[in-house]
Protein backbone atom coordinates (compact mmCIF):
# COMPACT_ATOMS: atom_id res chain seq x y z
CA UNK A 1 0.00 0.00 0.00
CA UNK A 2 1.17 3.25 -1.33
CA UNK A 3 1.67 5.94 1.88
CA UNK A 4 0.62 9.24 1.72
CA UNK A 5 3.54 11.75 1.39
CA UNK A 6 4.56 13.88 4.38
CA UNK A 7 3.34 17.32 3.62
CA UNK A 8 6.02 19.82 4.70
CA UNK A 9 5.20 22.91 1.72
CA UNK A 10 7.14 26.49 1.77
CA UNK A 11 4.33 29.22 2.06
CA UNK A 12 4.27 30.86 -0.88
CA UNK A 13 1.35 33.77 -2.22
CA UNK A 14 0.63 33.82 -5.90
CA UNK A 15 0.10 37.50 -6.68
CA UNK A 16 1.97 38.83 -3.57
CA UNK A 17 5.04 39.03 -1.73
CA UNK A 18 4.59 37.54 1.96
CA UNK A 19 7.35 38.37 4.25
CA UNK A 20 9.29 35.26 5.76
CA UNK A 21 7.97 34.40 8.67
CA UNK A 22 8.03 31.80 11.45
CA UNK A 23 5.14 30.33 9.79
CA UNK A 24 6.93 29.22 7.25
CA UNK A 25 8.74 26.36 8.93
CA UNK A 26 5.19 24.71 10.59
CA UNK A 27 4.68 21.35 8.44
CA UNK A 28 1.71 20.45 7.25
CA UNK A 29 0.37 17.17 9.39
CA UNK A 30 -2.75 15.03 9.67
CA UNK A 31 -5.17 15.41 12.18
CA UNK A 32 -5.95 12.60 14.77
CA UNK A 33 -9.24 11.84 16.62
CA UNK A 34 -6.84 13.30 19.51
CA UNK A 35 -7.13 16.92 17.64
CA UNK A 36 -11.02 17.26 17.70
CA UNK A 37 -11.09 19.64 20.79
CA UNK A 38 -8.68 21.52 19.26
CA UNK A 39 -10.59 21.53 15.81
CA UNK A 40 -13.80 22.99 17.07
CA UNK A 41 -12.29 25.64 19.54
CA UNK A 42 -10.04 26.51 16.76
CA UNK A 43 -13.53 26.80 14.40
CA UNK A 44 -15.83 28.60 17.09
CA UNK A 45 -15.00 32.49 16.42
CA UNK A 46 -15.56 31.31 12.30
CA UNK A 47 -18.85 29.73 13.77
CA UNK A 48 -19.88 32.86 15.67
CA UNK A 49 -19.26 34.92 12.85
CA UNK A 50 -21.23 32.87 10.26
CA UNK A 51 -18.74 31.48 8.06
CA UNK A 52 -18.97 28.42 9.10
CA UNK A 53 -21.69 26.09 10.60
CA UNK A 54 -21.75 24.62 14.01
CA UNK A 55 -20.57 20.89 14.02
CA UNK A 56 -20.71 19.18 17.57
CA UNK A 57 -17.46 17.74 18.93
CA UNK A 58 -18.22 14.26 18.00
CA UNK A 59 -18.55 15.36 14.23
CA UNK A 60 -14.55 16.16 14.78
CA UNK A 61 -13.94 12.85 16.27
CA UNK A 62 -15.54 11.49 13.58
CA UNK A 63 -14.32 13.40 10.89
CA UNK A 64 -10.20 13.70 12.29
CA UNK A 65 -9.07 12.12 9.30
CA UNK A 66 -10.43 14.78 6.79
CA UNK A 67 -8.48 17.41 8.48
CA UNK A 68 -4.66 18.96 7.85
CA UNK A 69 -3.37 20.94 10.60
CA UNK A 70 -0.78 23.21 11.11
CA UNK A 71 0.18 23.67 14.93
CA UNK A 72 2.58 26.15 16.39
CA UNK A 73 5.54 25.23 18.52
CA UNK A 74 3.31 25.07 21.70
CA UNK A 75 0.62 22.63 20.14
CA UNK A 76 -1.95 24.84 19.29
CA UNK A 77 -3.58 24.95 16.43
CA UNK A 78 -3.08 27.37 13.99
CA UNK A 79 -4.99 26.53 10.86
CA UNK A 80 -7.07 23.67 9.57
CA UNK A 81 -8.68 22.65 6.18
CA UNK A 82 -10.37 19.24 5.97
CA UNK A 83 -11.02 16.97 2.69
CA UNK A 84 -13.83 14.95 2.26
CA UNK A 85 -13.56 12.53 -0.45
CA UNK A 86 -16.88 11.33 -3.08
CA UNK A 87 -16.84 8.33 -5.17
CA UNK A 88 -17.21 8.53 -8.61
CA UNK A 89 -20.14 7.35 -9.93
CA UNK A 90 -20.34 6.11 -13.05
CA UNK A 91 -24.35 6.43 -13.68
CA UNK A 92 -24.21 10.11 -12.97
CA UNK A 93 -20.92 10.50 -15.20
CA UNK A 94 -18.92 12.03 -12.27
CA UNK A 95 -15.55 11.19 -11.47
CA UNK A 96 -14.49 10.49 -8.19
CA UNK A 97 -14.05 14.74 -6.66
CA UNK A 98 -13.23 16.56 -3.43
CA UNK A 99 -14.96 18.50 -0.94
CA UNK A 100 -12.84 21.35 0.63
CA UNK A 101 -14.50 22.35 4.31
CA UNK A 102 -13.96 24.02 7.31
CA UNK A 103 -11.01 26.03 6.59
CA UNK A 104 -9.98 28.11 9.42
CA UNK A 105 -7.14 30.34 10.14
CA UNK A 106 -5.78 32.36 13.64
CA UNK A 107 -6.76 35.39 13.08
CA UNK A 108 -3.13 36.17 14.29
CA UNK A 109 -1.65 34.02 11.59
CA UNK A 110 -3.79 35.71 8.61
CA UNK A 111 -2.15 37.00 5.89
CA UNK A 112 1.10 35.01 6.52
CA UNK A 113 0.70 32.36 4.15
CA UNK A 114 -0.99 29.66 6.36
CA UNK A 115 -3.95 29.29 4.37
CA UNK A 116 -2.37 28.98 1.07
CA UNK A 117 0.20 26.16 2.74
CA UNK A 118 -3.15 24.36 4.50
CA UNK A 119 -4.92 24.72 0.46
CA UNK A 120 -1.56 23.56 -1.05
CA UNK A 121 -1.64 20.74 0.94
CA UNK A 122 -5.42 19.76 0.33
CA UNK A 123 -4.56 19.48 -3.27
CA UNK A 124 -1.54 17.52 -2.96
CA UNK A 125 -3.92 15.20 -0.60
CA UNK A 126 -6.35 15.06 -3.42
CA UNK A 127 -3.70 14.48 -5.98
CA UNK A 128 -2.57 11.37 -4.18
CA UNK A 129 -5.99 10.31 -3.67
CA UNK A 130 -6.67 10.37 -7.95
CA UNK A 131 -9.29 13.06 -7.50
CA UNK A 132 -9.86 14.73 -10.52
CA UNK A 133 -11.85 17.57 -9.01
CA UNK A 134 -12.28 19.62 -5.92
CA UNK A 135 -15.30 21.47 -4.87
CA UNK A 136 -15.69 24.15 -1.53
CA UNK A 137 -18.52 26.13 -0.54
CA UNK A 138 -18.13 29.94 0.48
CA UNK A 139 -19.53 32.64 2.06
CA UNK A 140 -16.77 34.98 1.40
CA UNK A 141 -14.85 36.16 -0.98
CA UNK A 142 -13.50 33.38 -2.44
CA UNK A 143 -9.99 34.84 -2.84
CA UNK A 144 -7.55 32.67 -1.69
CA UNK A 145 -9.41 29.81 -3.35
CA UNK A 146 -9.47 31.96 -6.42
CA UNK A 147 -6.19 32.40 -6.87
CA UNK A 148 -5.23 29.17 -6.64
CA UNK A 149 -7.52 28.14 -9.77
CA UNK A 150 -10.80 28.13 -8.26
CA UNK A 151 -14.04 29.17 -10.34
CA UNK A 152 -18.08 29.36 -9.61
CA UNK A 153 -19.48 25.67 -10.82
CA UNK A 154 -22.78 25.30 -10.82
CA UNK A 155 -24.73 23.12 -8.58
CA UNK A 156 -25.25 20.37 -10.77
CA UNK A 157 -21.48 19.99 -11.18
CA UNK A 158 -20.82 19.20 -7.56
CA UNK A 159 -21.84 16.09 -5.71
CA UNK A 160 -25.28 15.65 -4.85
CA UNK A 161 -25.24 14.46 -1.13
CA UNK A 162 -22.83 17.71 -0.42
CA UNK A 163 -25.15 20.28 -2.26
CA UNK A 164 -27.93 18.74 -0.68
CA UNK A 165 -25.94 18.90 2.82
CA UNK A 166 -25.33 23.12 2.38
CA UNK A 167 -27.67 25.43 4.16
CA UNK A 168 -29.85 27.60 0.87
CA UNK A 169 -30.16 30.54 4.07
CA UNK A 170 -26.31 30.83 4.22
CA UNK A 171 -26.32 31.61 0.09
CA UNK A 172 -22.56 30.23 0.02
CA UNK A 173 -20.91 30.07 -3.33
CA UNK A 174 -19.56 26.61 -5.10
CA UNK A 175 -16.35 26.96 -6.57
CA UNK A 176 -14.60 24.06 -8.26
CA UNK A 177 -11.09 23.47 -9.44
CA UNK A 178 -9.83 20.64 -11.29
CA UNK A 179 -6.73 18.95 -11.16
Amino acid sequence: MEREPLITLASRTARRSVPATAHDTFPVRSAHSGDAAALGALSEPFVRSGALCARPLSLYVEDSADFLVVDAPDGKLLGCLALRTHPASADAGRAASGILYNFCVTPCSQGHGLGTKLLTAAMVRANFLSLKTLFTATTGSGELFRRHGFAPAHVTAAPPAWVNSLSPERNSRILFRSL
